[in-house]
C-alpha cells in the first residue's frame, strides 16, 4: 500500500484503436494481482457531455456504471478485468470539463478574470484526474487519454498531464505511450518511423514518454528495440512489445511476459512481486478448451458494428467459459426478419437474445423473432428493448390485443403495453434523463430468476425511459406471462418469464454490464446452459428420427 496515490498516464499515437483500454486494463490487472488498489479512468476528448446521446455506430455501446453514469465502453473493460465497479469519476469528457468551467464562470468564481484553456480548462482536468487519487481508496490511478497525440482535441489533456507530472514530483507520475510499429510486407520489415514521430510530437508538448508499448503483428527483434530506445530516449527494458493476440484476455499474460508491470513499479518506486493470476488463467483455460459449442442468435439493429453490443459479447465469453462451452454468436439484423423467413433464420439456433436499443427501426422483426422462439421452445433472453418486444408480442399473439404497442414507437397507440413513466413525460432533454444506474429488484418466490440468482433481492443497472404498463399486468399473468421481478419502491416490472416455456426470460435492465471474468453473470450462465440443453435435446431427437 502507498501513502499517496501514484499516477500512470496512457497516451496513444499515430492512429486510434490501438487498444489503450485493453493495455490499461491488463496493466491494472497485473498491479492488482500484486496487492495494489488500482482503478482506471478514461479522458474522452469529444465535446459531448457523455456518450449517452451518441449513436452506437459512432462510438460503440454506451456503458452504464452503478451510480448511473453513461460512459465510454472502455469502462466495461476496466470492470471486467478488475472485477471492481467504476463510477462517474472514472470517465471525463471535454463536454463535461467545459460545462463545469462555464458554470463556475457564470457563478463568478473566477473573480472577473479572463477564462482561458490554460490555466482554467487544464486546472479542471487536473482536478478531475485527481478525484479518485485523493479519495484514499487507491494506491495507483491509471488514466487513459482518448484520441491520439497531435489531435487538436487532445491538446488540453496533454498539457494537463505535463503540469501534473511537474506537480506530483519524481516517481509519482509516469507516461506510457502506445504506438504502432507497422509491418510492410512489400519490404518484409517492421518500421519504427511512426513511433519516432509520435514520440517527437509528444515531446513537442513537453512530455517525455517513460515507457513505449508497441503494437505489432510480428515480434520486435532486439536490435529494433534498441533503436527505438535510443531514438525515443527511453530505456531498452521500457520498450514493450504488444503483439496481436487471439483474445483480449491473453493480454495480461503477454504484458507479464514483457515485464510491463515490473518496469512500471520500478519507475514509480514501488515494490514488485509475482502477480497472483491463477484464477484468471483458469478462466483462460476453460475459454480456450471448451467441451461443447452452441450457437446463439443475437438479434439487434446495430449488428454491423460489434462494439455496439460489446458487453453482451463479453458476457457470453464469461458464461461460456463457466459452462466450458464455446458460444458462437450469429448476428442477425432485425430489419430482415419476418414471419416468412423466421424458421430459416432462427430454426437452427440453440438460443436467441433480442438486444437492447432505441427507436422504431427493426422493431417488427424483433417481435417476429420473439414469436418464433416462444412458439418453438427455443431458449430466449430479452434485454431492455428485447423484453419490451416480448411483452408486445405476447399481447398481440396470446392476449389478442392486435394493436398493442409501445408509446416509443407509436405515441397514439390505444393499447400502450409499454409506456413512459409519469416522471419522464415532461422531459425534453435527451442526455442523462433516463432511469439509469443500479435499481433494486425483488424476485418472486418459485420463479426461475430467483433460482438463477439464488437471492431474494438483487440490484441491476438500467438505461431506459419506457416501462411495462402495470395496467395490463393482471391480464398478462392470467395468460401465463408472469412478472417475476419488481422494483420494491415503485412496483415497476423488472423481469418477465414464461413458466411453461423451457427458458424464456425478459429483463428491463442490462445484466451484461455486471458480468466479469471473476464473476460471470448468473443470467448469462443459465441462458448458455439452457441453450446447451436445447442443443442436446435437438441432437437426441434427430438421432431417434434416423
Amino acid at each position: 500500500m502507498t501513502t499517496t496515490a501514484k499516477y500512470i498516464f496512457v497516451t496513444g499515437g499515430v492512429t486510434s484503436s490501438l487498444g489503450k483500454g485493453i493495455i490499461a486494463a491488463s496493466l491494472a490487472k497485473l498491479l492488482q494481482a500484486q496487492g495494489y488498489r488500482v482503478t482506471i479512468q478514461k479522458l474522452d476528448p469529444y465535446i459531448n457531455v457523455d456518450p449517452g446521446t451518441l449513436n452506437p455506430y459512432e462510438h460503440g455501446e454506451c456503458y452504464v456504471t452503478e451510480d448511473g453514469a453513461e460512459t465510454d465502453l472502455d469502462l466495461g473493460h476496466y470492470e471486467r478485468f478488475l472485477n471492481r465497479p467504476t463510477s462517474q469519476a472514472n470517465n471525463v469528457t471535454t463536454g463535461r470539463i467545459y460545462q463545469s468551467v462555464i458554470e463556475k464562470e457564470r457563478r463568478g468564481e473566477f473573480l472577473g478574470k479572463t477564462v482561458q484553456v490554460v490555466p482554467h480548462i487544464t486546472d479542471e482536468i487536473k482536478e478531475r484526474v485527481q478525484i479518485l487519487g485523493k479519495s484514499g481508496n487507491y494506491d495507483i490511478i491509471i488514466t487513459e487519454i482518448g484520441g491520439t497525440v497531435g489531435d487538436i482535441e487532445s491538446l488540453p489533456y496533454i498539457e494537463a498531464v505535463r503540469q501534473l507530472r511537474w506537480d506530483l514530483g519524481e516517481n509519482n507520475g509516469i507516461v506510457i505511450h502506445l504506438t504502432l510499429v507497422p509491418y510492410l510486407s512489400a519490404a518484409g520489415e517492421l518500421k519504427t518511423k511512426p513511433t519516432q514521430h509520435s514520440v517527437k510530437t509528444l515531446m513537442e508538448s513537453g512530455i517525455q514518454a517513460d515507457i513505449l508499448v508497441c503494437r505489432t503483428e510480428h515480434d520486435l527483434p532486439r536490435e529494433l528495440r534498441r533503436k527505438l530506445a535510443l531514438f525515443c530516449n527511453v530505456k531498452e527494458e521500457a520498450v514493450i512489445q504488444s503483439i496481436d493476440a487471439s483474445t483480449i484476455y491473453d493480454v495480461p499474460n503477454l504484458m507479464l511476459k514483457e515485464g510491463l508491470d515490473k518496469v512500471v513499479l520500478q519507475k514509480l518506486n514501488l515494490e514488485s512481486s509475482k502477480p497472483d493470476i491463477d484464477q484468471w488463467n483458469e478462466f483462460l483455460n476453460r475459454h480456450k478448451n471448451p467441451k461443447s459449442e452452441i450457437t446463439i442468435g443475437l438479434i439487434g439493429k446495430y449488428v454491423e458494428l460489434q462494439d455496439s453490443y460489446k458487453s453482451i459479447l463479453e458476457a457470453f465469453i464469461h458464461a461460456g467459459a463457466s459452462n466450458e462451452v464455446r458460444v458462437n454468436i450469429e448476428s442477425l439484423h432485425s430489419e430482415y426478419i419476418n414471419p416468412e423467413n423466421a424458421e430459416l433464420m432462427l430454426g437452427h439456433l440453440d438460443g436467441v437474445l433480442v438486444a437492447p436499443g432505441f427507436g422504431e427501426r427493426g422493431i417488427e422483426g424483433k417481435i417476429d423473432a420473439v414469436r418464433y422462439v416462444r412458439e418453438n421452445n427455443i431458449p430466449f433472453l430479452g434485454i431492455c428493448l428485447g423484453m419490451q418486444m416480448a411483452v408486445i408480442e405476447f399481447a398481440r399473439n396470446v392476449l389478442g390485443i392486435k394493436d398493442a404497442d409501445s408509446t416509443e414507437m407509436k405515441m397514439d397507440t390505444p393499447n400502450p403495453v409499454i409506456a413512459l413513466m409519469e416522471d419522464q413525460k415532461t422531459i425534453t432533454d435527451k442526455g442523462g434523463t433516463m432511469r439509469l444506474g443500479a435499481w433494486a429488484c425483488d424476485l418472486k418466490l418459485g420463479s426461475k430468476v430467483r433460482d438463477i440468482y439464488k437471492a431474494e433481492s438483487i440490484a441491476e443497472r438500467h438505461r431506459h425511459r419506457y416501462e411495462f404498463n402495470g395496467v395490463y399486468k393482471e391480464r398478462f399473468e392470467a395468460a401465463g406471462m408472469i412478472a417475476t421481478g419488481l422494483n420494491p419502491d415503485t412496483g415497476l416490472v423488472e423481469i418477465i418469464e414464461l413458466p411453461e416455456h423451457p427458458w424464456f426470460i425478459g429483463v428491463q435492465y442490462h445484466p451484461e454490464y455486471k458480468s466479469t471474468v471473476a464473476n460471470p453473470h448468473p443470467l448469462f450462465v443459465a441462458f448458455v446452459k439452457a441453450a446447451l440443453s436445447n442443443k442436446k435435446k435437438k441432437n437426441a431427437t434427430m438421432a431417434q428420427n434416423k
